[in-house]
């Protein structure tokens, strides 16, 4: 990572005749691609790393063609030699997402929603006329084909996984179907594929899109699905049915023609139902497979979607054995699988985390039954061995960012996670009142504060735990703090 952050700052002084300021690695998605924001002066640039490089060619041809059409997605300003690495514009921080989040269900968010799909529309549309779709990244149209093998993800990476018996020719029978009945529209346009709110840049109330590399020609309907279906939004049916009636209105006039409403709704409602099922798909191979703990925190939430789907919703095709499945995965025995036991107030389970150092104390476990678990962080690169991080803690943010862009971190604490996730878990049904965690490394300064730290936020968003958090020598003030500390690193 060391070499990618250097070859990012190289594009970023030939682009910009200028040594950028810093370079702040941002969290990592769903997606291999890594991000970067570069700082310079006032202004903001972003920066990705990505080895596939049939993606971002897809990506630069999408980007510019978007662009000379006046839509709103960010201009590409420099790309390396190799296509691995490329300088962005900076659309901003805030998805509508965090918007909705922030202000929730008001008449402002409402409004960012509206606008969302009237640009939605205008992309989908406008953004058609003239794209060779001979340059996507995997097909050219969302059809039949890739509907059954949204289906096919759907079955082999979440219902297979559940061990449910059921007969699957004739599942594959309604498999086909659904995907010939969905096949046959006549609105196919751009589809972005992955346009969920996450995707969607607020800055000064004007929306813009980022993440359509995946696009492809296909139905307008499974866009706005995917947006108005999203399990994390949650958005109530009278705005999911104002809003779609609004973007269908905004559709007839840049087509400047009627549609036929009843079957568009009918269609639309069978792109909900893929939608969710892809995103079904999605988490298990994410979660179940890759076991990206947020991943599978979000299953019961996009379960419980498709349930109320299910009970509320019609397609108007006869297909038997998956309606069955479909019921049986909604199930609360099968929802409750995948929900994560919370604490509540009068859960007695207290988690102690703490820091410390090899050289000096120990965390001592007062509890009546003790035990618990203590990581050494050593075979982690240790920052206090440079001298730009002697004398700062892993809650500095310079200590950070060396420890997630320069060193496997994040991988020895997603392990952490689901070593000690087990046991908050099991403490949490037995009603146990303590665990202790301790993560030690050579001086209690870095490596260690930083895990501590990261354990406690884990625990407290996963679990809702009472969590004692204590740094063994940063609370002691017994740290490098100045020039002639003594040579105590981390």
């Amino acid at each position: 990572m060391e070499e990618v952050v250097a070859e990012i700052s190289n594009l970023f002084e030939a682009f910009k005749k200028v040594k950028e300021e810093r370079i702040e690695k941002l969290p990592q998605s769903g997606s291999d691609r890594i991000y970067f924001r570069i700082y310079a002066g006032d202004e903001t640039f972003i920066a990705t790393y990505n080895i596939n490089i049939r993606e971002n060619e897809t990506f630069f041809y999408f980007s510019h063609h978007f662009k000379n059409a006046g839509l709103p997605m960010p201009t590409i300003y420099s790309v390396n030699d190799e296509k691995t690495i490329y300088l962005q514009e900076d659309l901003g921080t805030e998805s509508l997402l965090d918007k909705l989040e922030n202000n929730g269900h008001t008449d402002y968010t409402y409004s960012l929603y509206r606008q969302t799909l009237r640009e939605l529309a205008r992309v989908q549309i406008i953004g058609d006329e003239g794209l060779d779709y001979e340059r996507c990244l995997t097909a050219k149209e969302f059809g039949k084909q890739a509907i059954l093998s949204d289906l096919l993800y759907f079955k082999y990476y979440f219902v297979d996984t559940l061990k449910i018996p059921y007969d699957k020719q004739a599942m594959l029978d309604d498999f086909e179907t659904l995907s010939s009945y969905l096949d046959n529209s006549s609105q196919k346009y751009f589809l972005f594929r992955d346009f969920q709110s996450r995707n969607v840049i607020v800055n000064n109330d004007k929306v813009r899109f980022i993440d359509f590399q995946g696009g492809m020609k296909g139905a307008l309907q499974y866009d706005v699905a995917s947006l108005l279906w999203q399990a994390k939004a949650n958005l109530s049916e009278d705005w999911k049915e104002k809003l779609l009636d609004g973007y269908i209105d905004e559709v007839e006039l840049l087509l400047n023609q009627q549609i036929d409403r009843k079957m568009f709704l009918s269609q639309y409602n069978g792109y909900v139902l893929i939608r969710l099922l892809q995103v079904l798909g999605a988490y298990g191979f994410r979660g179940l497979f890759e076991r990206k703990a947020h991943f599978l925190t979000s299953i019961p939430l996009a379960l419980r979607n498709l349930k109320f789907f299910i009970e509320n919703k019609q397609i108007g095709l006869e297909t038997p054995e998956f309606d069955k499945i479909l019921g049986l995965i909604v199930s609360d025995e099968i929802i409750s699988r995948f929900e994560t036991v919370k604490a509540d107030e009068k859960t007695p389970l207290v988690v102690k985390v703490c820091s410390f150092s090899y050289k000096k104390q120990l965390p001592v476990d007062e509890t009546e039954n003790g035990g618990g678990f203590l990581f050494d962080m050593r075979g982690i690169l240790n920052p206090g061995r440079f001298a730009e991080y002697k004398y700062l803690t892993g809650r500095d943010k310079e200590v950070k960012d060396f420890l997630e862009q320069k060193t496997k971190i994040t991988d020895f604490l997603n392990s952490v996670f689901d070593i000690v996730d087990i046991s908050v878990e099991d403490y949490i049904k037995r009603g146990f009142s303590g665990l202790m965690v301790g993560f030690g490394c050579t001086g209690g300064q870095h490596r260690s504060v930083y895990a501590a730290d990261a354990l406690t936020r884990h625990l407290k968003n996963k679990f809702g735990v009472k969590v004692e958090l204590c740094h063994l020598v940063q609370d002691a003030k017994n740290w490098v703090n100045a020039p002639d500390a003594s040579a105590l690193i981390g």
